[in-house]
């Protein structure tokens, strides 16, 4: 999941009135006060937009620190379109996968709170199985392209568990320790891709 810049703090800021926008405010918010502690009228009037706006962004509080997803999806979908035919299927899953995962340096903050929240938060996990569904779905339509299958076929369903699961593990053992790159872990973690189950050589 890539993230948006990190908005201003300073008094008097214009209203967020984009999904990515109320989502990045609220994660500062829930960093502050706790996700459970932050009501959705907090988030409208830290946004300066009314509770029933705030509804027609976001169906519920779950769904804020996903931000604008439908959005990263249709993204996903527009980097594994542009690879280039001849690439091998490993490749290429990998190559979105880090491009998918890429953000500036000063968007690293925000992202890693984000991402705690979604993977730490109790009340989030069955929101974010839905979450999951979809963004396994477009790397099984890929597969399955590149396959001559169907995406809801047995082998393009394993790999979208498979990526889901390498970039998951990632993200763990990258809130772990600030010092760690994502895209090594990331890259680390798609050997599984190339080598099966055989232990690399350290």
């Amino acid at each position: 999941m890539a993230s948006r810049k990190k908005p201003s703090s300073r008094v008097g800021r214009r209203p967020s009135t984009t999904r990515g926008q109320i989502s990045d405010l609220s994660i500062e918010l829930f960093a502050k006060q706790g996700f459970d502690e932050t009501s959705v009228d907090e988030i409208a009037e830290a946004a300066g937009i009314a509770r029933r706006t705030f509804f027609r962004y976001f169906p519920s509080k779950n769904a804020v620190p996903w931000g604008d997803f439908d959005e990263q999806l249709a993204a996903l979908r527009g980097v594994l379109a542009g690879l280039p035919d001849d690439i091998s299927l490993a490749d290429g899953i990998r190559s979105a996968l880090l491009q998918f995962n890429t953000f500036p340096e000063d968007e690293k903050p925000v992202h890693r709170q984000r991402m705690a929240l979604i993977l730490h938060n109790p009340a989030l996990q069955g929101y974010s199985m839905l979450m999951y569904e979809g963004w396994r779905y477009v790397i099984a339509e890929y597969v399955a392209a590149r396959t001559d299958s169907n995406s809801n076929d047995h082998f393009p369903r394993t790999v979208g568990w498979m990526v889901l699961g390498v970039a998951m593990s990632a993200y763990e053992q990258w809130l772990t320790d600030e010092s760690l790159d994502l895209a090594e872990l990331l890259t680390e973690g798609t050997r599984t891709l190339y080598a099966g189950l055989d232990v690399p050589d350290h």
